[in-house]
């Protein structure tokens, strides 16, 4: 499972492997304790398998509100820029980033670009 290291994954299964907690699991599902696996899936839209980076001060979002947007149409927000990025969005004031990005070839939208790559008939749908 993702996150769980050999040790958590040690742990889990000595703890299933003990038929008093095996016993308690069963007596718990028969009271109508269900357990569920808990998935969070990324939206697929327009922007899906795309990776943006913030960088700076936006005018008229937060780095949040962003955020938000390109998630809600399925792109990812990484932190920092790498050779997987397909997007930096550059805001006043905007740093390394700005520069990293553009000394790997990634693309960079100024906040007009960006809201109109958000905003475009596509990702209205």
């Amino acid at each position: 499972m993702p996150g769980i290291g050999p040790v958590v994954a040690g742990s889990v299964e000595q703890y299933l492997a003990d038929p008093h907690n095996r016993e308690t699991l069963a007596k718990l599902r028969a009271h109508g304790l269900r357990f569920v696996e808990e998935t969070r899936l990324r939206p697929e839209g327009a922007l899906s398998g795309k990776t943006f980076v913030l960088t700076g001060t936006l005018d008229t979002l937060t780095r949040g509100e962003a955020g938000a947007r390109i998630e809600a149409l399925g792109g990812k927000v990484t932190g920092s820029v790498s050779s997987r990025t397909d997007y930096v969005v550059a805001g006043a004031n905007p740093g390394s980033k700005l520069a990293k990005a553009q000394k790997a070839g990634v693309e960079v939208l100024d906040e007009r670009a960006f809201l109109a790559l958000l905003d475009s008939p596509v990702n209205s749908a």
